[in-house]
């Protein structure tokens, strides 16, 4: 059973390393294209436009007040301190930590 833990471990760690490396092998020659140039300063705040979309509209119950308002504000800090310190990690820090505040405090429920 160990070494089918430690196969499927593997093989899943290596898949994810692969198709992390993989497009800088691949793309190695074509750093320089325009076209790679605009995907690589657009494609970050689209990606993450989607996924703070989904994550506040994705799921029915995400319309209650006592789902949106945590995750509002928690957005609002994040953009806040994004648009002040221009520091991502930061931002997401302190955003993930006032969201996760506001869901155990239980005073939104």
């Amino acid at each position: 059973m160990q070494v089918y833990l430690l196969t499927v471990i593997g093989v899943a760690a290596l898949a994810t390393f692969a198709t992390r490396v993989l497009p800088f092998i691949f793309l190695a020659r074509h750093a320089d294209h325009p076209l790679l140039a605009h995907l690589g300063r657009y494609l970050p705040a689209g990606v993450m436009f989607l996924l703070v979309f989904i994550f506040m509209f994705g799921q029915p119950q995400s319309l209650e007040p006592q789902v949106l308002l945590p995750q509002s504000l928690a957005a609002l800090v994040v953009i806040g301190l994004h648009l002040w310190r221009r520091q991502a990690l930061i931002s997401i820090g302190v955003g993930t930590g006032v969201y996760m505040l506001c869901v155990q405090s239980g005073y939104f429920t």
